[in-house]
């Protein structure tokens, strides 16, 4: 049974007040006001406090209260989902953004982390190395919450997801426990949790693989929209069964010009001339209004993505998840180009293939594991624009039109609470198993970071 709204404030914020210092519980002030502004200016929840974590023995004392007095708890890290379900309202959210420590361990090629660390600190604490991590495409992101939701990005063909190069996870439980998992220890929970997100336990730190590449070569092909049809077309083969060391995003953007375009953006990471040669088919598609590529380090790479999608501006993402660039698919990207309502929005396409697609869908609860493509319809506009609704349905319009030729499920890290159809199928065949470990390790359902069926 969970306390009436009115009474939780005072009441968190004391039980809190018995294992934290007072100016780590924040209720009130800029504080307070930093820890509950996230990636999406449009989220609006307001927790009745916040602990700033700055070690495992705080996330169990929150945990710990959370449970002890019925209220919702969430887990802020990167705070760049869109959705805000870092925010718990009206309850307690635990603000893991003060633990965001990296160490790297080059003689066993692996990083460790803490749960608040984001893209661009990984890829910053690795660099040095001579190494590289595998992320998703932007700096600002979670790296935990990104990971144990699957994790796409543009080392995926070699490497895999994010998701697959997560070696040990340390977790506080539901009871306020404090657990490794690895293949060794607490197996089940260690394979829930690779795919089935945050929903069995606070991450407080995470081993991941690093690898050694001889370069990577990326950048931009930009084509025009009104040849979007033939350039798409041509792009299914290399998107999906391309080199393992080359991973082809491609989204519709507006460009300098202030027109929609189609950029395709490719990633090499081996050898470099190899990666020339793999790449110049992709600038012969069409006439290109600009080719930019060369060589590039991970971190430069990410930091660009961020630059494109900044905070404090309000979002909406409506993802699909389609086999492939058939006439169907195409078709409807390109009238989601033409149709597109802010100049800030924009259709990020990222296929999974080469090493991502030969993980057998047990082996991790992320079940999606045959070549595909994942559609992120992202409407993007400043806060103070009046079409807020005619955005919001532009992104929802381009998801409906790639319904009929969508596969089952989604990707989690994406989907909102009333994606019901796509939550039901979201993990395949894993389902029932995940469904059996939420039961196990969170009977009592405290943590609820990403859709469950």
């Amino acid at each position: 049974m969970t306390n009436p709204p009115g009474t939780r404030l005072p009441t968190i914020a004391a039980h809190l007040g018995r294992a934290a210092p007072s100016d780590r519980v924040l209720t009130r002030g800029p504080a307070y006001e930093a820890s509950r502004t996230l990636w999406n200016g449009a989220v609006t929840r307001r927790p009745a406090a916040v602990l700033v974590c700055t070690d495992p023995a705080d996330v169990q004392a929150g945990v710990r209260a959370a449970r002890d007095l019925g209220v919702p708890m969430s887990v802020r890290a990167g705070g760049h989902g869109w959705t805000g379900s870092a925010l718990a309202e009206g309850g307690l959210t635990l603000d893991l953004t003060s633990m965001r420590r990296v160490s790297v361990d080059a003689d066993t090629a692996a990083a460790n982390l803490q749960g608040g660390a984001t893209a661009g600190d990984l890829a910053g604490a690795v660099h040095p190395h001579g190494m590289v991590a595998v992320t998703g495409t932007v700096d600002a992101v979670g790296m935990v919450g990104l990971s144990l939701g699957g994790g796409y990005g543009p080392l995926s063909g070699r490497f895999g997801l994010a998701v697959d190069n997560v070696l040990s996870l340390d977790v506080v439980l539901a009871d306020g426990s404090l657990v490794t998992a690895d293949a060794e220890h607490e197996p089940e929970l260690f394979w829930a949790m690779r795919g089935g997100g945050g929903n069995f336990g606070v991450v407080t730190s995470m081993r991941v693989r690093l690898h050694t590449v001889p370069a990577i070569l990326t950048g931009m092909i930009v084509y025009p929209l009104s040849r979007a049809a033939e350039v798409l077309a041509a792009l299914h083969e290399p998107v999906l069964h391309g080199p393992d060391e080359l991973t082809v995003q491609f989204a519709v953007l507006t460009g300098p010009t202030g027109e929609p375009g189609l950029f395709v953006l490719p990633t090499w990471c081996g050898d470099p001339s190899e990666g020339e040669r793999a790449v110049e088919p992709l600038t012969r598609l069409g006439d290109p209004l600009l080719t930019q590529v060369g060589p590039a380090a991970l971190t430069d790479m990410l930091a660009a993505a961020g630059a494109m999608f900044p905070p404090g501006r309000h979002v909406e993402i409506r993802p699909r998840t389609v086999p492939g660039l058939t006439p169907g698919v195409i078709d409807a990207l390109a009238a989601g180009g033409r149709t597109m309502t802010s100049q800030l929005s924009a259709v990020s396409v990222h296929g999974l293939h080469g090493a991502a697609a030969r993980v057998p869908a047990e082996d991790t609860a992320f079940a999606a594991r045959t070549p595909h493509l994942m559609v992120e319809n992202v409407a993007q506009w400043e806060p103070a624009d009046a079409d807020a609704a005619e955005h919001r349905g532009w992104a929802r319009d381009l998801s409906e039109a790639l319904a009929g030729e969508a596969l089952p499920g989604g990707y989690v890290n994406l989907l909102a609470p009333d994606e019901a159809d796509q939550i039901a199928h979201a993990y395949g065949p894993n389902r029932d198993r995940l469904l059996a470990a939420k039961t196990r390790y969170d009977p009592d359902g405290v943590f609820s970071a990403t859709p469950l069926p």
